[in-house]
């Protein structure tokens, strides 16, 4: 009997949950009115099935790591629900799949785009970065940023500006997510040898840059209003939202307890999620007035 479940769990469905909205967002905002079905549903799929092959080979590589964390010991190839070449012909066959229909339903364009997001996180971030530098969660962030620009690009066929504002709005917003995990998890990271930034310099430290990029990630928000992309409806969400996730911040500054960690990292997931649903809100409330090539 196929163990289904083990094989769902391969590809984070979670995390590639929030990826693949991200990249459905930039498919609407590239266009004024509705994206064209055909392109918006076969690279949706496309960019998901790429997604998991990326979190199936992240599995892989990190077996060991995983195995001697209590966060990730349950995970099919650490519990030997799964064997490495089971996983290795999984995440294959996706990471082939999601290639051919974007080449065949979408464009050229997003398969390459997609095809280096795949390599970013899968081999250069997992497979070097996480165990390279304490600077691993800012380095490859970029391949968690790309979805939208995936999605912008799976319609428009381009690169677009805009695109790249949403790009640099979740690179930002990855280390003050990731980070606050980490303070909570330092322990786990300190025992599988991974050099993450709280191990590393400690949670004071830590804490500091989590403010220092919470800072950064409000200002950044706003750039899709100030280049006239949306209007003040998004402006508002973004001041709120961003409100909100600086107080988190700063009371992680002196946290009343361990677990107040783990709520700002619940929230950034929260924010992230609700941030681009005021771009969509925003975009159809104020459409657009270029057009695609």
């Amino acid at each position: 009997m196929i163990p289904v479940g083990q094989y769902l769990e391969l590809t984070k469905p979670r995390v590639v949950a929030l990826l693949v909205f991200t990249a459905v967002i930039g498919m609407f905002l590239a266009v004024p009115g509705l994206p064209p079905w055909r392109p918006a549903l076969f690279g949706a799929l496309g960019i998901w099935l790429a997604a998991s092959s990326a979190a199936a080979i992240n599995h892989l590589l990190d077996r060991r790591i995983d195995a001697v964390m209590a966060r990730t010991a349950h995970r099919p190839l650490p519990t030997g629900g799964l064997t490495t070449t089971q996983v290795l012909v999984f995440a294959l066959a996706l990471g082939a799949l999601s290639m051919a229909l974007l080449v065949w339903q979408v464009n050229v364009l997003t398969a390459w785009l997609t095809f280096a997001s795949l390599i970013g996180y899968a081999v250069v971030y997992t497979g070097f970065l996480k165990r390279a530098t304490p600077q691993n969660i800012v380095i490859g962030g970029a391949a968690g940023a790309a979805p939208p620009v995936l999605g912008w690009a799976a319609i428009s066929g381009t690169v677009d500006p805009h695109a790249l504002l949403l790009f640099l709005i979740i690179f930002i917003w990855t280390p003050p997510h990731f980070w606050a995990l980490a303070i909570f998890r330092r322990d786990d990271y300190a025992r599988a040898l991974i050099p993450m930034l709280p191990v590393i310099y400690g949670v004071t430290y830590t804490r500091w840059q989590i403010l220092f990029y919470t800072i950064l990630l409000l200002v950044v928000s706003l750039l899709p209003w100030i280049t006239g992309m949306t209007g003040l409806f998004y402006l508002g969400g973004a001041l709120v939202l961003g409100g909100v996730f600086l107080y988190y911040a700063i009371r992680l500054m002196d946290p009343p307890d361990e677990l107040f960690a783990m709520e700002v990292f619940k929230y950034s997931i929260w924010y992230l999620m609700a941030l681009f649903a005021f771009l969509l809100l925003d975009h159809w409330l104020m459409p657009p007035t270029f057009t695609v090539a």
